[in-house]
């Protein structure tokens, strides 16, 4: 499939061969179960303190033959602390006690992230990619019309250092109501994929507007919120950078 090679005046300068895994089928449930094995990764293990609770002298004596028993003493058979003379503290240990353990508190050993198959995660990026190129699906998701999907851009885009600059070319190319819908309602508009997020980190001040490194692009990335469609400026570049990888995990472009 031909697609357009736009320059930064927002005129179409020649045309290329699309990758093929543009055209793979949009596998939703993949999309969703990447997305989420991605943002599980972004979780903060957390956990009471082991001991927390259980670092006292209390214990329990219930039993009629021990030692300072408590049985029939008219006190709770709880846990006390053990005082000297066979005297009975404060109850310790259980959890509506003061300075007690917690009853189910997190567990930082808990297992958070949820993992997928390398080749699945990698159809899962493919059908976020192919979900890019297709205008309806673009539509669908942000709601404004657009006439085709995906934009190239030609490597100079990387080049831009100024935001007011990244707003011309948007301008150029119509998708200023992108930026105003995204000021007026927040949520995500256009990503930028480039072969250096370093060179275009101006994109990044402009509102719903996402610029990630070919190399770190995630089906998060493409698809936020689970939800695939979205909108994304390619440059010439980081199109080559991403057939090679695509093509190492396996899905042929």
């Amino acid at each position: 499939m031909k697609v357009d090679i736009y320059s930064l005046d927002g005129k179409v300068s020649r045309q290329a061969e699309l990758p093929d895994f543009f055209s793979v089928p949009v596998r939703d449930d993949l999309i969703r179960r990447a997305v989420l094995s991605e943002e599980s990764r972004l979780y903060q293990p957390k956990g009471a303190y082991r001991w927390a609770g259980l670092e006292t002298s209390a214990k329990y004596r219930g039993r009629k033959e021990m030692y300072g028993a408590i049985k029939n003493q008219g006190i709770p058979h709880l846990p006390h602390e053990v005082r000297p003379k066979g005297q009975w503290g404060k109850v310790r240990r259980v959890p509506h006690s003061v300075k007690g353990r917690r009853a189910h508190p997190p567990k930082p050993e808990k297992i958070l992230i949820e993992k997928i198959n390398r080749k699945e995660y990698t159809l899962a990026l493919a059908s976020a990619l192919a979900a890019t190129a297709n205008a309806e699906r673009v539509v669908q998701r942000h709601h404004i019309k657009i006439d085709h999907a995906p934009l190239i851009l030609e490597d100079a885009v990387e080049k831009l250092g100024k935001t007011r600059e990244v707003v011309q070319l948007l301008a150029s190319l119509h998708l200023s109501a992108w930026i105003e819908k995204a000021k007026e309602k927040g949520g995500k508009s256009m990503l930028f994929v480039v072969s250096d997020a370093s060179k275009l980190k101006s994109a990044g001040n402009i509102a719903g507007v996402d610029v990630v490194d070919v190399a770190a692009l995630q089906v998060r990335h493409l698809a936020p919120g689970t939800h695939p469609g979205r909108l994304t400026l390619f440059s010439e570049k980081a199109l080559g950078i991403l057939v090679k990888r695509i093509q190492e995990k396996g899905v042929n472009a």
